[in-house]
């Protein structure tokens, strides 16, 4: 796709320019400054009794100490949140796209002076002030909190960029309906904003997760308070600052750190009107039935467990791409992955030389380098669990053709790191646990059919229905079986491809609502109805 090819070009003076002027190197940051927001700047916290440490997945040091929100904190979040939505929601739509545009201008090209600077950082062992100049100083921040290689943390930026310059648009036509009744009545509805939103994030794309929330929040004229994952809580008050210094109201984005029960706390608060949720299954639903108890509408972008078909007639080389971008993007820790990959018989032995073939050249190591292609997985516990799925199928009859094991980079740094070689499976069935549940990590397994009508009821044997593709050059059959499969976000000779001005979100289990392009607006408002008679009033009595 020209827009991905676009994002992956290397800036002037190329990979070498782009090493030598970074600031960041793995194993050298420190975050000294609170990652709490709220009130329009940094709060640290006085009554902390716990706290807990962040790592660094590609060295598995500590990055800082987080301190988690109780009651009380929440409670200063969401007022500061609810004073910011009363001058907020009276701007017309062209004022709110101006700030957020202006927004989007600073991520992509320079970021003021002295802006984000409360950040306290260390670079080779010397505390410093760090002003964030532009992209490449979010994604490396992104890198270092994440553990995705440079490139795809680029990518994650620009995403969050054109999100809140997308939304900025549709701010500007936020617009009702106008009905003529008999008699030269008339009535119109209004679309209103909620009020305050909350957003709580996933690890897996910290910064973008945050843009996509609360860019179509604001639109619509709510302010919001989200709360990152405590796994990945420090870009998300990266974009806080932004927004502050693009000039929105202070309190209109507000970050709370913290786990589950700062959450339980948001979702139960009464001058909530909204929650959004990225993230697993189990957690959704409890959000849901939190959600419940006062009302409130919720999205719900939950996991997947996504079929890819590749047809005897697809192109093999753009199937291949396909497949990989569809499993090891992000250490393959993307929700819409395409991890039950259905390859046709007769082309099964083509695919899978090749595809294995590729998967032992992806180069692991430092997220930070350019030549870095799969950095390390977020966590210690989450990498043990990846690897047991892997364990888990030899036991059931799947055959390991590449990868599935702990990886050690050569630099010394890096030897605590969540590393471990990309997977591929074969002689799965549909009955084995990797083809059955969520893995998250880099474990691709692949499957064999015969038939369009076989491969159809096993693809959508699931409980879940996130995403799904399909690789064929018979348009007919591709738009035949992409009707019939039970997932919301579907690609036709591609795969993750997620453009900020379509719709995302997923079928059964998979969630509720959508994210991205227009129809968001309408799960951040709600519809008035104004009658208005222009004549006498008509009565029984």
């Amino acid at each position: 796709m020209r827009f991905l090819s676009s994002l992956l070009s290397p800036c002037p003076g190329g990979p070498a320019f782009l090493t030598l002027m970074r600031r960041a190197s793995s194993g050298t940051m420190q975050v000294k400054d609170p990652l709490n927001f709220w009130g329009g700047r940094r709060v640290q916290l006085s009554d902390v009794t716990s706290l807990e440490p962040v790592y660094e997945p590609a060295t598995g040091r500590v990055l800082c100490q987080l301190q988690p929100c109780k009651a009380a904190h929440v409670e200063e979040a969401v007022q500061s949140a609810r004073s910011a939505f009363t001058e907020w929601r009276k701007l017309a739509g062209m004022e709110r796209a101006r700030v957020m545009l202006e927004a989007a201008r600073l991520i992509e090209v320079n970021t003021p002076k002295g802006h984000l600077d409360n950040m306290v950082l260390s670079w080779w062992g010397s505390r410093v002030h760090v002003c964030f100049e532009d992209r490449e100083e979010i994604a490396e921040v992104e890198v270092v909190n994440n553990g995705k290689s440079i490139t795809e943390a680029r990518l994650d930026v620009d995403s969050a960029r054109l999100c809140i310059e997308y939304f900025a648009g549709l701010a500007t036509n936020m617009s009702g309906q106008h009905v003529q009744l008999p008699g030269g009545s008339f009535a119109y509805t209004r679309r209103e904003p909620l009020g305050v939103c909350v957003g709580i994030g996933a690890w897996n794309y910290p910064f973008q997760i945050v843009a996509w929330k609360s860019a179509p929040a604001i639109a619509c004229g709510n302010s919001m308070v989200f709360k990152p994952s405590p796994v990945t809580p420090m870009s998300a008050v990266l974009l806080a600052e932004i927004y502050a210094e693009a000039g929105v109201p202070e309190g209109l984005l507000n970050v709370v750190q913290g786990a589950e029960e700062t959450g339980t706390l948001l979702c139960s608060h009464p001058s909530v009107s909204k929650v959004s949720f990225t993230g697993s299954v189990p957690t959704g639903k409890k959000i849901m039935e939190m959600a419940s108890r006062g009302v409130k509408p919720v999205t719900l972008e939950l996991g997947g467990k996504s079929p890819l078909i590749i047809f005897e007639d697809s192109d093999l080389e753009n199937a291949i791409r396909g497949a990989l971008m569809a499993n090891f993007l992000s250490q393959g820790q993307v929700c819409s992955n395409g991890t039950r990959v259905f390859v046709h018989k007769h082309v099964l032995p083509q695919f899978l030389k090749e595809v294995v073939r590729r998967t032992k050249a992806i180069q692991i190591g430092d997220p930070l380098l350019e030549e870095t292609r799969m950095g390390a997985l977020v966590s210690r516990p989450h990498l043990d669990k990846v690897l047991g799925y892997v364990e888990q199928a030899k036991k059931e009859g799947a055959r390991v053709l590449c990868g599935g094991e702990p990886f050690t980079p050569v630099d010394p740094k890096l030897k605590n790191g969540y590393y471990m070689t990309p997977c591929v499976l074969d002689n799965c069935t549909d009955d084995m646990t990797c083809v059955r549940e969520e893995i998250f990590g880099p474990v691709m397994s692949v499957l064999t059919f015969d038939t369009e009508e076989e491969v159809l009821r096993r693809a959508n044997d699931t409980t879940l229905g996130l995403a799904a593709g399909v690789f064929t050059k018979d348009i007919q059959r591709a738009h035949r079986v992409i009707e019939n499969l039970q997932a919301g976000s579907c690609c036709i000779n591609n795969y993750n491809i997620s453009p900020v001005e379509v719709p995302f979100g997923g079928y059964k289990a998979s969630g509720i609502g959508r994210e991205n392009g227009q129809v968001t607006i309408e799960y951040y408002s709600q519809l008035k109805t104004v009658v208005v008679e222009m004549g006498d009033v008509d009565s029984l009595f």
